[in-house]
């Protein structure tokens, strides 16, 4: 192996492939406390899963329980995203750690004294989603902060690994430890599986990169991740695959408690044990991914997800061997992961660092959105017209879900969305605040007629990525006297928000700049007027700056 040539220590990394982000110390510290944290994790759900069937016969309770551990993500991640773009992403993860050791001692203690009703524990179980919802966008968005770019996917698909590798060990053990020492003892397991992460997490010192304006106000920043998302078709189209998959796919795990239920021999070690077959696969999964990526296209690799899931729900739904079971729950395992990893690092790799922790919110959002959905229904369905009939559905319905539409579309890498980091903040004449504005933006530009079909053309994009910026109400002017002679316009609210919007501008979006200079006609650049609007007008309004008077 060759050496880094990294100075940082931290950020080494002489491990290629799959294992390369192992190589990072850091990485490998939180790595390593995530897998007990997720051990945890999977014994608290086994636990709530299986005394949900001993409080209520209620299908539709029973598959709710995985419902309100996932809805809290849709209703929150878009808050939790741009906390996280805009706050210390470490504070946010500790917040959120604490958050749910917190509710899991509490949920242990009333468990202990008998005092839970099935909807106590569905609250209970919504704010360990709530505190999860909070986690997994820093989290998620940390991977680039902990690894190299280019191996952010090994990272992701080492997470899936991770989490994959306690799931074939996690939900047995949650099963003997229910059998043997109740549920109480497995809420109060999950509580402990957060210290060692919160000791992890206490000796990360992230590298901040310097702050150059004033945060981005809350609600702003909300609007600019919802903003930039839905200006990206691409981003589009893997949250509305996300969704349809969550919605389709949640029904094995959601019905699988009653599935356990139905066997003459069932009992809460019989559904550890089915979830252990789940986490075998996806470890399988989790391996295979790279070889199925490399011969796979990222459509492809998602139509054999949903497949995957088809034959577990067909398999639960029409047989009643316990071997076949177990069995279907393997390609189900690998299913769950082959998907779930391409869309994550599909967003991530689609997605600029201005704005990725808001982006993946927005696709967990989408996809646990989808599940909460699937989990509700799907359990109403086996309530009203029995479990089969419910898994039958939900395994045509992963049968219609691939051909709806295109999934990932471009591949992994397709585009820079490094910062291109060429910005300097013009000298001024007059004193501004960062929140004066609106400033309104004018580029002139001269264009040869044979030049104007290419020049209209780059001018979509360009509007494209100035909206997606922050910019409004773009427009594209031409002089009626002067034919030759353009002008691109356009508004931001203050001059934060105008420095901010040149800040997020990427090697890709640099690309079509260099374009249009190359159409501009002369040898200066195109000239960039930046004026601040006076909708009133008084004596004392625009002084320049050797007159020290501030523009409020």
């Amino acid at each position: 192996m060759t050496p880094s040539t990294d100075p940082d220590p931290t950020r080494a990394s002489t491990r290629t492939g799959a294992l390369a982000p192992l190589g990072y110390r850091d990485f490998r510290l939180l790595w390593s406390a995530t897998l007990v944290s997720n051990f945890g994790g999977l014994v608290q759900a086994v636990g709530a899963a299986w005394l949900m069937t001993q409080l209520t016969d209620s299908a539709t309770l029973i598959a709710l329980v995985q419902a309100s551990n996932t809805l809290p993500i849709m209703l929150l991640a878009i808050g939790a995203g741009a906390l996280a773009d805009i706050f210390d992403r470490k504070t946010l993860l500790m917040g959120a750690l604490i958050f749910m050791a917190l509710v899991s001692l509490a949920l242990a203690a009333v468990a202990w004294t008998g005092g839970l009703t099935p909807w106590l524990l569905l609250g209970f179980t919504f704010l360990l989603g709530a505190g999860q919802a909070v986690y997994n966008p820093p989290w998620q968005a940390s991977m680039g902060d902990l690894v190299d770019r280019k191996d952010l996917p090994a990272a992701v698909s080492l997470n899936s690994v991770g989490f994959n590798l306690m799931r074939s060990v996690g939900p047995a053990a949650g099963g003997l430890i229910v059998a043997t020492l109740g549920a109480s003892a497995a809420f109060a397991v999950n509580a402990l599986s957060y210290l060692p992460l919160l000791g992890a997490m206490s000796q990360w010192k992230p590298k901040l990169a310097p702050r150059v304006t004033t945060p981005e106000p809350f609600m702003a920043a909300m609007g600019a991740g919802l903003r930039y998302v839905a200006l990206s078709p691409n981003l589009l189209r893997v949250m509305t695959r996300g969704a349809l998959f969550g919605f389709a796919a949640i029904a094995v795990l959601a019905l699988l408690p009653l599935v356990a239920k139905s066997h003459p021999e069932g009992g809460s070690l019989l559904f550890g044990g089915l979830l252990g077959c789940y986490g075998v696969g996806a470890i399988g999964g989790a391996l295979l991914n790279p070889r199925i990526r490399a011969r796979l296209n990222n459509e492809n690799v998602v139509r054999m997800a949903f497949a995957g899931f088809a034959i577990a729900a067909l398999v639960l739904g029409q047989t009643e061997s316990v071997w076949l079971h177990a069995a279907a729950m393997l390609p189900a395992g690998a299913s769950w992961v082959l998907a779930l990893s391409l869309f994550n690092v599909t967003v991530q790799l689609s997605t600029p660092r201005w704005v990725v922790a808001r982006a993946l919110a927005l696709y967990q959002m989408a996809t646990f959105g989808g599940m909460a959905a699937g989990a509700w229904i799907w359990g109403m369905v086996a309530g009203a017209q029995g479990l089969d009939t419910a898994l039958t559905a939900a395994g045509a319905c992963c049968c219609w879900a691939p051909p709806s539409g295109s999934g990932c579309g471009r591949e992994f890498g397709a585009v820079d969305l490094d910062p291109v980091n060429r910005f300097r903040e013009p000298a001024l004449m007059l004193d501004l605040r960062g929140r004066s504005g609106p400033i309104m933006v004018m580029v002139d530009y001269r264009i040869d007629q044979p030049d104007v079909p290419e020049f209209l053309r780059l001018m979509q994009r360009r509007r494209n990525i100035r909206r997606r910026d922050g910019a409004r109400n773009w427009s594209l002017l031409r002089d009626l006297e002067h034919p030759d002679q353009w002008s691109e316009s356009y508004h931001i609210a203050t001059w934060d928000e105008y420095v901010r919007h040149n800040l997020r501008r990427t090697k890709s979006d640099a690309e079509v700049a260099v374009a249009l200079r190359a159409l501009h006609k002369g040898d200066a650049d195109p000239l960039v007027h930046r004026m601040i609007e006076r909708h009133n007008v008084g004596p004392q309004d625009d002084v320049p700056l050797m007159g020290k008077i501030e523009i409020p």
